[in-house]
């Protein structure tokens, strides 16, 4: 079966097509500036081919159509028609307390997940909007699914997952701690327990998506049972442009002092903080670990701050799981720093982790960078969503 993979941002589409017999890429692009002038489309056929096109697109519903064109009529064409398409899955930031693992989409599943924008309003209401766009272009004929990152997630405990505030604005608001990445997360830590040789149930793995935007995730026995994402994406540790974890009073204090607004907090904390926010020179680790290297010393503290914070997560999800087998790191950071990872590893050598730093200077590929006595195996694992949102999919559509 070939299952079509879609991911809707507010002014993006980005999508593949994979052919689950033998879970190849068919084809994969991207519907760039949606509702912006010069939106585009760049497609590429997993022969090579590619088609690339300036496209007037106002809405997703005309991303969609530029998408379907490209994958039936293009230069770069992959199937005749539509009709050769046996699911769609959506990938869905925000399932809130209503999604614990995927499903299958009709009108209700759609609304539920608008009313949930509320919980992730850069994430949502764009899924929410591809799903229609979807059903406009594609018809309720072939089946769509919605593929959840906070699904992973519902398994913590209450003392996981429970804020320390008043019990009320869980009851009222389900106010809680609800994850990210939970797709990414459950690949990769599946995937770990291939490589070990041992089923899921039987490891503790410590899985850190490190982009970007980064969480870490306890994984004991194959189920989630704490991660650093909280009831947003903003929580944890600091990322490109987003704070982590913060003491509430600092954000009430600078508040009063500079006469700020809480939308005006949040701006603060999402888009201006994170590595952005100490280096001062850029979001994007990449700029600020060369800006460090020149010997600017924000830029190095921003680093140090982000290896040091990801250090006290995994370590703190070790202690949770009482050890760990594995230490897993994905994601375009995660994979491609070797710096990072020697120096988060670090903190571990009291309890036998070990590097080979020829292995770790391997980027973005699956391998183990730990020594053959190292206690606890260390991996370079690359995420891949988009094959695990197509077997959850593939999944609910057979039954099997």
């Amino acid at each position: 079966m070939k299952i079509l993979v879609a991911n809707a941002g507010s002014s993006s589409l980005k999508y593949q097509l994979i052919d689950m017999d033998n879970e190849q890429v068919i084809a994969k692009g991207l519907c760039d500036k949606i509702g912006l002038s010069g939106s585009n489309i760049s497609h590429k056929a997993g022969d090579g081919r590619t088609y690339a096109a300036e496209i007037d697109m106002p809405t997703h519903a005309e991303a969609f159509e530029a998408l379907m064109f490209a994958l039936t009529e293009s230069d770069a064409k992959v199937i005749s028609s539509p009709k050769e398409i046996g699911a769609i899955g959506h990938r869905v930031v925000h399932g809130g307390t209503f999604f614990n693992k995927s499903c299958l989409i009709d009108d209700a599943v759609a609304e539920k997940i608008n009313e949930l924008k509320e919980l992730a309003p850069l994430h949502n209401y764009p899924n929410y909007l591809g799903i229609v766009a979807c059903t406009k272009t594609f018809g309720k004929d072939i089946p769509q699914v919605a593929v959840f990152d906070t699904a992973f997630h519902q398994t913590m405990p209450e003392k996981a997952y429970i804020f320390g505030i008043p019990y009320e604005y869980f009851e009222k608001y389900a106010v809680r701690r609800y994850g990210a990445h939970g797709t990414s997360h459950k690949y990769v830590a599946e995937r770990c327990a291939e490589l070990l040789g041992k089923d899921k149930s039987e490891v503790k793995i410590v899985t850190c998506h490190i982009g970007n935007g980064a969480s870490i995730t306890a994984v004991d026995k194959g189920e989630c049972v704490d991660t650093s994402m909280g009831f947003t994406p903003l929580d944890g540790f600091i990322m490109g442009t987003r704070s982590g974890g913060i003491d509430p009073s600092a954000l009430t204090y600078i508040a009063e002092k500079e006469n700020i607004s809480a939308a005006e907090m949040s701006n603060i904390l999402n888009k201006k903080s994170g590595l952005l926010g100490i280096s001062g020179v850029s979001s994007d680790n990449r700029d600020v670990s060369a800006a460090a290297q020149n010997g600017n010393h924000r830029a190095a503290l921003a680093n140090e701050i982000q290896r040091y914070q990801i250090a006290k997560f995994v370590g703190s999800y070790i202690a949770a799981m009482n050890g760990t087998d594995a230490i897993v790191f994905t994601a375009g950071i995660g994979e491609n720093d070797p710096v990072l990872r020697t120096e988060v590893c670090k903190h571990f050598e009291y309890m036998g982790v070990k590097i080979d730093e020829e292995k770790n200077h391997i980027r973005g590929e699956e391998v183990e960078i730990s020594t053959p006595d190292s206690k606890v195996k260390v991996y370079i694992i690359p995420t891949n969503e988009e094959l695990a949102i197509a077997k959850d999919t593939l999944a609910l559509v057979t039954g099997k």
